[in-house]
């Protein structure tokens, strides 16, 4: 791991046959004025995928504007996208612009959009077919020029069906889909993700480097957090390193047991372990649908959610 490239924030990190094809992808979109939708896993590189579309765009001395749809309160989803006149509602005590207005003659990129409420589906959809917005509290149509960019870890097919997502607007952000595969099915890619990690914490002259076993243990891994779970496997592997060597002592024991097939006690699975193991080959058949994961396993898709986090968070499956 000598001298590994430098990599900007938009840089699509890798050599597998999947990175190649995105960097492909982007190429041949980045150009035009097409909407994009990003699918994937949390984690899996959605936001450097939008960042190197922007990057290589007509637009990219324009503002990227970033929002992430799930962090956005429900009740003032209308007014931060929208902007609204003073006047408009309680507390609307002066007029104020809204992302659009802020992401004129740019781009807008909007993460997890299935959070979106039902009422700004509809809205979005106005903007999309003509470029027009109205404020809260105005009737003075509004015109826009901006490229959008959408991301998801749900399927949105999915969400249609169940009648959780505007068809329409589905049709309509849909114009050019890039799914960017999980990192457990790309290993080929963890050396150059961790080469890159680690450069980033070279400080003072100061270079880390990973045992062979330490990396056998990575690339045996799961990775349910993906790209962002091996970030801070790396970081803790920095902090706790001794002579800037990471080996398979610094790591989390949940990767090093995987790598080794340990499971607790006397040899024999919990039944916690054995659901867990139950709910990745689910998905693992269902290609990462959660929707569809759901109602194979009988419970609701808010549940299996929460499953899917904590799992993040605990040992995970041997597979």
């Amino acid at each position: 791991m000598l001298n590994p490239p430098h990599y900007e924030a938009h840089h699509l990190i890798g050599h597998s046959a999947h990175i190649l094809y995105l960097r492909y992808l982007v190429r041949k979109v980045a150009p035009t004025h097409v909407h994009v939708l990003i699918t994937g896993e949390s984690g899996s590189g959605k936001n450097v995928v939008a960042q190197a579309i922007h990057k290589k765009s007509l637009r990219s001395n324009r503002p990227l504007i970033v929002r992430n749809c799930g962090a956005l309160e429900k009740n003032l989803m209308r007014s931060e996208f929208f902007g609204h006149a003073r006047g408009a509602f309680t507390g609307a005590d002066e007029v104020r612009e809204g992302l659009l207005a802020f992401a004129d003659q740019g781009t807008l990129f909007l993460d997890e959009v299935g959070e979106l409420s039902p009422e700004i589906q509809g809205a979005f959809l106005r903007v999309l077919e003509n470029q027009t917005y109205r404020r809260v509290g105005e009737k003075e149509e509004r015109r826009v020029n901006i490229r959008f960019i959408f991301a998801t870890n749900r399927n949105l097919k999915e969400e249609v069906r169940a009648g959780c997502f505007s068809e329409a607007l589905y049709h309509r952000l849909n114009g050019f889909n890039i799914g960017i595969k999980p990192l457990r099915e790309r290993t080929e890619d963890i050396v150059s993700m961790t080469e890159h990690f680690l450069a980033n914490r070279c400080q003072g002259g100061k270079k880390y480097r990973v045992s062979k076993k330490a990396m056998d243990c990575l690339m045996g891994y799961y990775w349910p957090g993906n790209i962002r779970e091996l970030q801070n496997v790396i970081e803790r592997g920095v902090i706790l390193s001794e002579n800037g060597l990471i080996s398979d002592e610094e790591l989390p024991r949940e990767i090093v047991d995987a790598f080794y097939g340990k499971v607790p006690g006397n040899g024999m699975p919990t039944l916690k372990e054995m659901e867990r193991q139950y709910i990745v080959r689910v998905l693992e058949r269902v290609e990462g649908n959660q929707v569809r994961a759901s109602k194979i396993l009988g419970i609701h898709r808010k549940t299996l959610y929460r499953k899917l986090n904590a799992m993040q968070f605990s040992e995970t499956p041997v597979l």
